[in-house]
């Protein structure tokens, strides 16, 4: 068993456990209303799209977690309104919205006159870099957005698969749909400390996907997805401990792989 126990005598490894955990249960909060929806598409938006607010809260010499955080809410924001006003579908409005917001991190980047740690591993991903800090913003992030999806749980279903009947008995659908999107743009800024900015969606919806294929009440398809993205980020971080790999990129490969095998699971059935 040393093999299992030699990594939990450094505290980095101990943290990044424990922040795996927690945003898998985070991730599968959101995540099963991102693939219900089919809204996948906004996982990899989002976590291009605050790209300008961690640039600018870099050469502001702010926090970028912060910086990040304000730019998923603008960018909420702003796909709700752009989709209002212009009639478009919501896939449209999101792509008009986060190829300018990710333009416009470029831009801003452009500026700075060097390429720090602190700011590739917002975009590389650093697991192993985690903080108690972190950790407690991880937990109150959680347990935030657990409160607001559980007792909002009825209402967004409704306006999720039936909008005309949720106006007809006057729930404020756009609200409820803007509160989605912000919600989703706060667990991608909390995951995009963990694997990038290219990699956060995997954590969003991989572990959420292979959990559509294998239940069917929202409920139990949470709790799986919680669990599965659990054991391919555990999984993932003592591979790249033994095998020396990049951490943040294992938990994706070692969470691709347990889709795919959900899917060779579902087929068999």
């Amino acid at each position: 068993m040393d093999w299992l126990t030699d990594p939990l005598q450094f505290g980095f490894f101990v943290r990044a456990l424990l922040a795996v955990v927690l945003v898998s249960v985070l991730c599968a909060l959101v995540g099963v209303w991102v693939v219900l929806r089919g809204l996948s598409y906004i996982g990899d938006a989002m976590s291009h799209a605050v790209f300008p607010g961690i640039v600018g809260a870099f050469l502001a010499g702010g926090n970028l977690l912060v910086g990040a955080l304000i730019a998923a809410v603008f960018t909420a924001l702003g796909i709700g309104a752009v989709g209002r006003q212009s009639g478009l579908k919501q896939d449209s409005a999101i792509g008009i919205v986060f190829v300018g917001m990710f333009a416009l991190g470029v831009v801003m980047l452009s500026r700075a006159p060097t390429f720090t740690t602190d700011l590739s591993n917002f975009l590389i991903g650093n697991p192993l870099g985690v903080t108690p800090a972190d950790l407690w913003g991880a937990l109150a992030v959680t347990l935030v957005v657990g409160t607001i999806l559980t007792a909002m749980q009825k209402e967004l279903l409704l306006a999720s698969f039936d909008p005309t009947e949720a106006r007809a008995i006057g729930l404020p659908v756009r609200r409820l749909e803007s509160l989605l999107l912000i919600l989703i743009g706060l667990v991608v800024v909390l995951t995009v400390q963990l694997v990038g900015t290219t990699l956060s969606v995997s954590l969003l919806i991989t572990s959420s996907a292979s959990a559509r294929l294998l239940s069917r009440s929202l409920r139990t398809m949470i709790g799986l997805a919680a669990l599965l993205g659990t054991l391919g980020g555990v999984v993932g971080l003592y591979l790249s401990y033994y095998v020396n790999t990049a951490p943040g990129a294992t938990i994706v490969l070692v969470n691709t792989a347990l889709f795919l095998s959900a899917l060779a699971f579902r087929k068999r059935d």
